[in-house]
């Protein structure tokens, strides 16, 4: 009998098994896994040890349970007080190492803020907000002041400001030395200055532009208080949760804690206006036109002086409305053909301590768009006017009926406007400013049945305008009206006049209207107070003055609206920034905190209690551009497991 092969069992076991692998892994479906690691780092040592006393320690290392990582340090670490040389802060492994470069302070309790920046390396769980506190002296300062910063202007949360606190009462002290505690505002404005000694404090923000720590530079965004900050704590309770699994609450019990107050400052942060007086730039864009461009606004225009032209009536001056831009339109056709002009201007200019004093300056303009390319423009358009002229002519001379038109005369043309709204302005922009309006050759008609009706309008330069105005009537729903404009009614510095004009309005009917009115309560604003309806992208569209509390928009368009007041304190029709120097806070803002929806047809009246929400919790979350951060949802990626876990399973 043949031999037969004989197999060893120890061999053939694991070939079973990987064929029952390799079957298993055809099949389809996804690996289940474990449960993800959602606990945050711990420290479990440190040197010097947290809240140590007497130490001098310029190089603190943090050790932790595991690997780590930093997230965005230098925006996200704080250390008080500020230093001035840059501390070196790495994560190495499951270590952080901060290193010092400042001389160390003696009696004073250092505090690194890390906030949310240090995470675990695999997960990015962070610890939330961590600081760590040591002390030079013999005791660690263990109070916290906290709150939130918004712009005052439309009460957006700023973020990345420095908050500081100054045990130096004195106004100076802003200005001349840096802050002695320092913190920084989160995506939502909010910051919490911490290791704090007892005592009186005055708090400011900064938006610090040259890292002294100090309010030094005009141009460095601000805020501050003008009431004293005197930190202080009480015993308190809040809530903690604790889970069976990822989806199921066991209990919920009260924790007994210290609440270190006040915790709910709101500074109001602004730019002061730009006061220091400078040339910023000049040009001469085109031959018949050059301009100069200021720095800060001024009450009065520089003193031009021709040096090879006669400046005397040679231009038309036309300026912003607070005189940091001026345009010079060159009204001579010599003067134009200057390939450069020289010139002296006197103005007043910001000298090294602050004042205004007499500057001249001699320019030299050349035009960017050659004299040569100006002039061929003009003699090109002449040349061909001129060239169909004379052919023409010559065809009527030999007798010959034409049946075309002469050749198109260049004209000036404006550019008009159109409305079909009640409460609009009708506009008219010229290219060129204008040396004669006849406004007798205006004509502006109501259609009553099939007849044309002249009615009165007012036309108007615009404020702060050259070039642009404006035409006034009394609008009425569902009325077509008619305005002509005779040839020759505007003449431009040029000589260039407009051709005949006509254009046909037709008025909306009230049906497509909705109205809304605000009755505003408990705010104790100024007489010059208006209100301004805003679109979803907090741009004013609409403003009415708050009379008595009341206000009313009539006519508006079906669509979704949001409102500000804004306290108009000197009556000037603006918003006014603030001053640190008088002291002086910017003007008041305050938000209707929700959207509104406006129908055809609908009156709606609004009840508007100004105190009702604090001033940081009023600008509605739609508008905010400065949005708060998305926080990590605890358990989130386990909670998605076992939903797909349940779902697969039915």
């Amino acid at each position: 009998m043949p031999n037969q092969p004989t197999y060893n069992n120890r061999l053939l076991s694991p070939l079973v098994w990987l064929a029952l692998m390799i079957v298993s892994c055809a099949r389809m479906g996804s690996p289940d896994g474990g449960m993800y690691d959602e606990t945050p780092p711990v420290m479990v040592n440190s040197h010097p040890a947290i809240g140590a006393i007497n130490s001098n320690e310029k190089r603190i290392v943090l050790e932790f349970d595991e690997y780590i990582k930093l997230q965005n340090a230098s925006e996200k670490v704080v250390i008080s007080p500020p230093q001035i040389d840059v501390p070196e802060i790495k994560a190495s492994g499951k270590r952080v190492i901060v290193e010092l470069q400042d001389t160390m302070r003696p009696n004073t309790t250092y505090s690194i803020d890390f906030g949310d920046a240090i995470t675990d390396n695999n997960e990015g769980n962070p610890m939330g907000q961590f600081a760590f506190t040591f002390s030079t002296g013999e005791a660690i300062d263990s109070m916290e002041v906290a709150g939130t910063i918004l712009d005052a202007s439309n009460l957006e949360p700023v973020k990345g400001m420095q908050v500081g606190l100054y045990a130096d009462l004195s106004d100076t002290a802003f200005t001349t030395k840096p802050f002695e505690r320092i913190s920084r505002t989160d995506a939502s404005g909010r910051f919490s200055i911490k290791g704090v000694a007892p005592g009186s404090y005055r708090i400011y923000g900064l938006m610090d532009g040259d890292q002294d720590y100090r309010f030094s530079q005009k141009s460095e965004m601000v805020a501050f208080m003008d009431s004293l900050v005197v930190p202080y704590s009480e015993p308190a309770v809040r809530q903690d949760t604790f889970w069976i699994d990822s989806l199921t609450i066991d209990t919920i019990v009260d924790v007994p804690y210290t609440r270190f107050l006040p915790d709910d400052l709101v500074l109001r942060a602004f730019k002061e206006e730009m006061t220091t007086q400078y040339l910023l730039k000049n040009e001469r864009l085109t031959p018949n036109k050059f301009s100069f461009y200021f720095a800060a606004k001024a009450d009065t225009l520089p003193t031009l002086k021709g040096m090879n032209f006669d400046e005397k009536d040679a231009f038309v001056i036309e300026k912003s409305q607070h005189n940091d831009t001026i345009h010079y339109w060159l009204k001579d056709s010599a003067i134009i053909r200057l390939d450069t002009l020289e010139m002296t201007i006197d103005y007043l200019y910001t000298d090294t301590l602050g004042q205004l004093v007499p500057r001249t300056d001699t320019f030299y303009m050349a035009s960017k768009k050659t004299l040569a390319m100006y002039q061929k423009e003009k003699d090109k358009e002449m040349e061909e006017f001129q060239k169909q002229l004379k052919k023409k002519r010559r065809r009527l001379k030999e007798g010959e009926v034409l049946t075309d038109t002469l050749p198109p005369i260049k004209f000036l043309k404006p550019k008009m406007g159109s409305i079909k709204d009640v409460y609009a302005t009708l506009t008219i922009d010229f290219e060129e400013p204008l040396a004669r309006v006849d406004t007798q050759a205006i004509h502006l008609r109501l259609k009553v049945d099939t007849l044309w009706k002249d009615i009165p309008y007012r036309f108007e330069l615009m404020d702060g305008f050259t070039r642009k105005y404006r035409i006034r009537a009394e609008w009425r729903p569902e009325q077509e009206y008619e305005l002509v404009i005779d040839s020759a009614a505007f003449t431009g510095i040029y000589g260039l006049h407009t051709d005949k004009l006509k254009q046909t309005l037709k008025m909306r009917s009230l049906d497509d209207y909705g109205t809304l009115a605000f009755d505003v309560t408990n705010a104790q604003l100024s007489p010059h107070a208006y209100v301004e309806l805003l679109n979803g992208d907090d741009k004013p569209i609409r403003r009415e003055p708050l009379e008595k509390g009341h206000v009313e928009f009539f006519f508006l368009n079906p669509g979704k609206y949001y409102a500000r007041i804004v306290d108009d304190a000197n009556g000037n029709g603006k918003w006014d920034t603030g001053l640190y120097a008088d002291k002086l806070q910017p003007e008041h803002v305050y938000y209707y905190p929700k959207m509104l929806e406006v129908r055809a047809l609908w009156d709606m009246r609004q009840d508007w209690n100004v105190s009702a929400l604090p001033i940081e919790k009023q600008k509605p979350l739609d508008i905010t551009k400065q949005k708060p951060e998305e926080k990590k949802e605890r358990r989130s990626k386990n909670a998605e497991r076992e939903e797909r876990k349940r779902k697969n399973n039915r």
